[in-house]
């Protein structure tokens, strides 16, 4: 095998479209806003929530307040947890790759949603897991990469790192990874086939 691990990003790659994104319409929608102003404010304010300085409820009161929203938190998370898209086709993936493949997930997350990924059964697929709101590491930074590596045991060189980000690609692969820019499945399962990974047998698609 040309590879013994892959190391998965999860929004954008394991969702459709980007989480962020997402929630920015989602809320723009919701309060009747303009969507950039709620992109500058969500951005201005999130990666407090990423390396987990914030509770969920703490983004919220900040970022209802720069909004001018009147809105109870509860209110925001079911708003939140709804703008999650799975993309059903990498799930599948997921569960079809071989048990002696190491896999991991490497993802800039926040509180609720890495709690809420946590309960879901394919969780049980990754064998280690880096959530930036948990250990206040974020991509790009080579932190987060390198405790991505010690949880799964395994070098750079032997890692097929997948991510929908450029600038995470290129931090990755400066520091030896194998990388796949995430644009649809199709692609990463051709070179998965091509790094020696035998997949189990994949649903059909019409």
């Amino acid at each position: 095998m040309g590879i013994r691990g892959v190391l998965f990003d999860w929004g954008g790659v394991f969702t459709r479209g980007t989480f962020d994104g997402r929630v920015v319409r989602n809320l723009a929608r919701r309060y009747a806003l303009e969507e950039d102003a709620v992109s500058q404010a969500y951005f201005d304010l999130v990666e407090r929530l990423e390396l987990g300085e914030w509770s969920l409820k703490r983004f919220w009161e900040a970022l209802s307040s720069r909004l001018a929203v009147d809105a109870p938190y509860r209110s925001f998370e079911q708003l939140f947890l709804g703008s999650v898209a799975p993309r059903r086709e990498m799930y599948e993936l997921l569960m079809a790759l071989p048990e002696e493949l190491v896999v991991g997930l490497l993802s800039n997350n926040y509180p609720v949603i890495s709690r809420f990924l946590r309960a879901e059964d394919s969780f049980d697929r990754f064998d280690a897991a880096v959530f930036s709101n948990e250990e206040g590491v974020k991509k790009p930074g080579n932190e987060a990469f390198l405790l991505a590596l010690d949880r799964m045991g395994l070098s750079p060189e032997e890692v097929l790192f997948v991510d929908d980000n450029p600038d995470n690609i290129e931090a990755a692969r400066r520091l030896g990874f194998k990388t796949h820019l995430f644009t649809d499945p199709g692609p990463l399962v051709e070179v998965l086939r091509a790094e020696g990974v035998r997949l189990r047998a994949l649903p059909a698609r019409p």
